[in-house]
C-alpha cells in the first residue's frame, strides 16, 4: 500500500507539472488534481479499511492512470509516447471498477470479457493511435492538452500519419460502444438485483450516469459545426470535474457503509432485548443487514429442521444462507438472506455472533426458569408430604396419647391422692398445647384445607386466624397446586406485613381469574412505605413468583396503605 501511495503522489506531481507546461491554468490543474487525488485517496482509504476487497486497489489504479494523459505535455519524447498510448487507460480501469463493485470481483464471464476487451482496446487501439499521431502535423485537436510543441512522439511512424483521423475516430467509436455495453450490463445487474444489492450498486450507477452524460457531451462536440467555447465550455468542464470527483466519493461511501453496518452490530444485542420474539429478531437483523426480505429459521428439534415464523421450512444449506450454531456446536438458527451479502462474511459472522448470544441468552433464561420452577414444585410437594407426615404420624400419635391420658384421668376420679390427679391434668394440658402447636406448624408448612378444598376456603380460614379484620372475595375455582400454594403464601406474607409493619386496621383480599392469569390482591389501610428492595419477605416473595412465571406489583405510598398484587399463570 505504501508503494501505491508513493506512485499516486509521483503520478499527481509529474502529471500536474506536465499539465502546467502544456499551458494548463491554475484552475485546470486544481480540477484535474481533485479528480485524480479523490480516486487515489479514496482508494487508499478503502484499501486500508477493507484490505481483502480489491475495490480500493482499483480506485488507486484509476487515480494514477488519471494523470497518464498529462505526460504528453512533459516535452520528454518517451513520456509523451507513454501518455499518448495510455491516455484512455483510466476509462478501462473505470469499467473494471464499476463491474467489480462492491466486492472487488467480477461475478460473470461476460463481465470479465468486457473488462478484458476494454484493456485490449486501450493497449492495441491506443498503440495504433499513438503510432499515427504526430502533434506537429495533426491539425485537429487530438488531445485535451493545448500545445503544438509537446512532442516529438517516439512511437510515431511517419508513413502512418495520414491514418490518424480514421484510427482516432475508430478508437473513439469503440469507446462509445464500450460505454453503451457497460450501461446495458449495469442495467441488467440492477434489474436482477435484490434491494440490498441495489443499494450496494448505487455508486456504480452514479459513475455510469456521469460517464454517459459526458459521452453525450463528447458526441455533441464532434457533431456540432461550431463547438461551444468560452464561458459555456468552461462551465461544462467545471461540472465535469466536480461530478467526476463525486464518483470516487460515492464508491468510498458505498464501501464504508458496509463497514458501518458491521459497527451497528455492536448495538444489535441491545436492540434485540433480553427476551426477543421471532418477529423482532427478523426485523432487527433485516435492518442491520440491509435486507428487508430476510427469513429467519429457528431450529426445532421435534421437526429436525429450521422453521420460520409462519411455520415454513427453511433450508440450512445453499447460497444466501448462513447457519448459526450454539457454542456447544448444536444448531440454533439459519439466516436466509440476499446472496449479495455472502461477499461480506465479516458482517454475517458478526450478526451471527450477536444472534447466537441473544438465542443462547433466551435458552439460558428458559432453562433457569424451568429449573427454578422444578425446584419450587419439588419444594411445594415436599411441604405437602411433610404436612401429611405430621398429620398422619406425630399428630395422630399425640391425639392417641391425649385420649389415653383422658381415660387415665377418668380412672383416677376416686383416687385418694389429689396431687396425682393434678399431675395428670397438667400433662393433659401440655399435651393439648403441643398438639395445637403441631397443628399450627403443619398448617404453616402446607395447610390441609388448601389441598382438600382449594384457594378460596384456605384464604377464608387464614382470614379467621388473622389479628386484624380481613374480608375475602375469592372465586370458587381450583388451580394448579403450585399456583394455589404460591397465591396462598403471597397472601400470608401480605397479611404478616399488614399486621407487623403497616399497623393496618382492616385488610381486603381478592382472588380472581383474568384471562390466563390468576390475580390475587391484598389491600390494607396501614402506613404504607413497603419496599421489595428493603424487605426480605417481599423480595423472597417476588423471587418465588418469578420462579413460576408470575409477577409481583407493590404499590405502597407513605401514608397511603399498601396494595400487593400477584399475577400467576393459570391457563384459560
Amino acid at each position: 500500500m505504501a508503494v501505491a501511495a508513493l506512485a499516486a503522489v509521483a503520478a499527481a506531481s509529474v502529471g500536474s507539472w506536465a499539465y502546467a507546461r502544456a499551458g494548463g491554468t491554475a484552475g485546470d490543474i486544481v480540477r484535474d488534481l481533485s479528480v485524480g487525488v479523490a480516486y487515489a485517496g479514496g482508494g487508499l482509504t478503502a484499501w486500508w479499511h477493507r484490505p481483502a476487497n480489491r475495490t480500493g486497489q482499483l480506485m488507486v489504479a484509476e487515480g494514477i492512470s488519471w494523470f497518464l494523459g498529462n505526460l504528453q505535455g512533459s516535452g520528454v519524447p518517451a513520456l509523451f509516447a507513454l501518455g499518448a498510448w495510455w491516455e484512455a487507460l483510466n476509462m478501462a480501469v473505470l469499467v473494471h471498477l464499476v463491474l467489480s463493485f462492491p466486492d472487488g470481483r467480477i461475478g460473470s464471464a461476460a463481465g470479465r470479457r468486457l473488462v478484458g476487451f476494454s484493456y485490449a482496446v486501450v493497449a492495441v487501439g491506443g498503440l495504433l493511435r499513438a503510432m499515427t499521431y504526430d502533434p506537429a502535423v495533426v491539425a485537429v485537436e487530438a488531445t485535451y492538452l493545448s500545445c503544438d510543441d509537446c512532442g516529438p512522439n517516439l512511437l510515431h511512424v511517419p508513413a502512418l500519419t495520414d491514418l490518424f483521423t480514421p484510427v482516432d475516430t475508430g478508437y473513439r467509436v469503440l469507446g462509445w460502444v464500450l460505454s453503451i455495453v457497460l450501461v446495458v450490463a449495469i442495467v441488467r445487474r440492477w434489474q436482477q438485483a435484490s434491494v440490498a444489492r441495489r443499494r450496494a450498486l448505487l455508486p456504480a450507477w452514479i459513475a455510469i450516469v456521469i460517464a454517459s452524460a459526458f459521452l453525450l457531451w463528447d458526441l455533441l462536440m464532434l457533431t456540432l459545426p461550431t463547438p461551444p467555447t468560452g464561458t459555456f465550455e468552461d462551465a461544462v468542464f467545471l461540472l465535469s470535474d466536480v461530478a467526476q470527483v463525486a464518483v470516487p466519493v460515492a464508491f468510498l461511501v458505498g464501501l464504508l457503509r458496509m463497514r458501518l453496518q458491521r459497527a451497528e452490530v455492536g448495538d444489535l444485542v441491545i436492540d434485540l432485548g433480553s427476551d426477543p420474539d421471532e418477529d423482532r429478531l427478523r426485523t432487527v437483523l433485516g435492518r442491520v443487514l440491509g435486507d428487508p426480505g430476510l427469513r429467519l429459521g429457528l431450529w426445532r428439534e421435534e421437526q429436525g429442521g429450521y422453521v420460520d415464523g409462519t411455520g415454513g421450512s427453511v433450508r440450512g444449506e445453499g447460497p444466501g444462507r448462513t447457519r448459526v450454531d450454539s457454542s456447544r456446536g448444536t444448531p440454533l438458527a439459519v439466516l436466509h438472506h440476499d446472496p449479495a451479502l455472502d461477499d461480506d462474511r465479516e458482517l454475517l459472522e458478526a450478526v451471527g455472533a450477536a444472534l447466537r448470544l441473544a438465542l443462547e441468552n433466551v435458552w439460558l433464561r428458559t432453562q433457569a426458569k424451568e429449573v427454578t420452577s422444578r425446584i419450587v414444585r419439588a419444594a411445594d410437594a415436599e411441604r405437602g408430604r411433610l404436612e401429611r407426615d405430621l398429620h398422619d404420624g406425630a399428630q395422630a400419635r399425640l391425639v392417641f396419647a391425649l385420649m389415653a391420658l383422658r381415660r387415665v384421668d377418668k380412672g383416677l376420679a376416686d383416687h385418694p391422692d389429689p396431687s396425682l390427679r393434678r399431675s395428670v391434668g397438667e400433662a393433659e394440658q401440655s399435651l393439648t398445647l403441643a398438639l395445637e402447636e403441631l397443628r399450627g406448624i403443619a398448617h404453616g408448612i402446607h395447610p390441609a384445607v388448601l389441598t382438600r378444598e382449594g384457594l378460596g376456603p384456605a384464604l377464608t380460614a387464614l382470614a379467621q386466624q388473622a389479628a386484624v379484620p380481613v374480608v375475602v372475595a375469592a372465586e370458587p375455582r381450583r388451580y394448579d397446586p403450585v399456583v394455589e400454594s404460591t397465591a396462598y403464601f403471597t397472601v400470608c406474607e401480605a397479611l404478616a406485613n399488614a399486621t407487623k409493619h403497616a399497623r393496618a386496621k382492616a385488610v381486603s383480599v381478592t382472588a380472581r381469574q383474568s384471562g390466563d392469569r390468576l390475580v390475587v390482591e391484598t389491600v390494607d389501610d396501614g402506613v404504607g412505605g413497603a419496599d421489595t428492595a428493603r424487605g426480605s419477605g417481599l423480595r423472597g416473595l417476588a423471587d418465588r413468583l418469578a420462579a413460576v412465571d408470575g409477577i409481583l406489583h407493590v404499590d405502597s405510598p407513605a401514608g397511603g396503605g399498601t396494595r400487593i398484587r400477584a399475577e400467576l399463570p393459570c391457563g384459560s
